[in-house]
């Protein structure tokens, strides 16, 4: 039989009746002929108020407690689903990422999915019942518990369809698709049928919060199509699967915004090899992840070098430059919290020109000053100053067309 999961997530399971309802999906998939895992989230705000909880005892738990902590959201909501499937008179049963042996590394908040053990989950699908699995969470070889950190579940449900080799996994959410951008920034945006898994990672990681990075890494690694849908409707959502030579005539599929950024410079470092890879293999050993690196050589001995991280890892990157800046003789060091960084993706961009004079052209039009520019082959994102990131997303947006279904943008070929 075919193996068909389903992610829901928070808003999905906030009440009685949104359980009930994704029940429901979920029974409807057994009676197509599926064999059906669900994964869910912790229903509502709970995260947030075992957050609150925590932060009123102690202003800085430890790690390894809070992943305690806040895998019990999860907990709950499984066994209610479970409760709700019997209760409508279907066998079902479930699981925590420990029990299902969900192994991750050590990294509490953001441990990263190293195997998964799915014998057991087979077993119970084999005897006809729908199996709840926890998401957001794993256990390391401890056996302590670990949580994935942000759009934890979406990257559970997407290694588990990996594991069980299931031919879809569909995440459903309080939205009915990936859009062209951030819909509550530009109200003009449109729905996108079908997305790359490339386009889709640069989104992700770019600050388009449907999907998590992750997430999509494993439906490309695995060649796992994802169906973003709709948990209110039977309406047909986004697809994320592999890049087809159609996707190509798109000279850009969408647009971003990032605001919870910073960025940190160091001033006139030694210019000789082996001195970034000093910096960023510290910031590698205090977890803090960096986004787009600038390196710029001022003179034949000196070098400015800079990069953009989340305002969340800026203590801890700050602090690890602070303790890194004298082996690289950097004289001063800047840290910039007032920025934003505007994107524009399209695998389209490929095999077509034009894309940055069009995207610069927008923002000179719109006044919006650049204060640095990175690419990557199929994306151009610039960093601006946060209180005109909101007219800087409008003015792409408008000049990409963006507003229209990908058939009808006159920028394609």
């Amino acid at each position: 039989m075919p193996i068909a999961v389903q992610k829901f997530g928070g808003t999905s399971v906030a009440n009685a009746e949104k359980i009930k309802r994704a029940a429901r999906r979920a029974i409807n998939a057994f009676k197509q002929g599926n064999q059906v895992v669900m994964v869910a989230s912790a229903r509502g705000k709970q995260t947030d108020q075992l957050v609150a909880d925590a932060i009123e005892l102690n202003p800085n738990p430890p790690k390894r407690e809070m992943d305690m902590l806040l895998s019990t959201g999860e907990q709950q909501t499984v066994s209610l689903l479970a409760m709700a499937l019997d209760a409508m008179g279907h066998k079902a049963i479930s699981f925590t990422g420990t029990q299902i042996r969900m192994v991750t590394d050590g990294a509490h908040s953001k441990a990263r999915i190293k195997s998964i053990d799915a014998d057991r989950i087979h077993e119970k699908l084999d005897t006809g019942h729908i199996v709840i699995v926890a998401g957001f969470q794993g256990v390391d070889d401890h056996d302590d518990i670990t949580t994935l950190g942000r759009g934890g579940s979406d990257t559970s449900a997407v290694a588990l369809a990996a594991a069980l080799k299931a031919d879809v996994c569909e995440i459903y959410t309080d939205v009915d698709g990936i859009y062209t951008t951030d819909p509550r920034l530009y109200t003009q945006a449109v729905k996108i049928d079908r997305i790359s898994f490339d386009e889709m990672l640069e989104m992700a990681s770019l600050g388009a919060g449907v999907m998590h990075g992750r997430a999509v890494e494993f439906g490309k690694k695995y060649d796992i199509n994802i169906h973003v849908r709709s948990s209110l409707t039977d309406a047909q959502g986004t697809l994320i699967t592999k890049e087809v030579p159609q996707m190509e005539g798109i000279l850009v599929s969408g647009a971003t915004i990032q605001k919870d950024l910073a960025k940190i410079g160091l001033n006139s470092i030694d210019n000789k090899p082996g001195n970034a890879a000093k910096v960023f293999a510290h910031l590698a050993q205090a977890q803090v992840s960096v986004n787009d690196i600038i390196q710029v050589e001022v003179s034949p001995e000196k070098a400015n070098l800079s990069f953009t991280t989340a305002k969340a890892d800026l203590a801890e990157a700050k602090k690890a430059i602070e303790e890194i800046m004298q082996q690289v003789n950097c004289e001063s060091i800047f840290v910039r919290e007032d920025i934003a960084e505007v994107s524009v993706i399209g695998v389209g961009m490929r095999s077509h020109h034009g894309v940055a004079e069009t995207m610069f052209g927008a923002l000179s039009k719109a006044k919006v000053n650049i204060d640095s520019i990175t690419t990557s082959e199929i994306r151009i994102s610039c960093i601006v100053d946060i209180d005109q990131a909101q007219t800087a997303l409008v003015a792409v947006c408008d000049a990409f067309d963006l507003d229209k279904p990908a058939e009808k943008r006159k920028n394609q070929n």
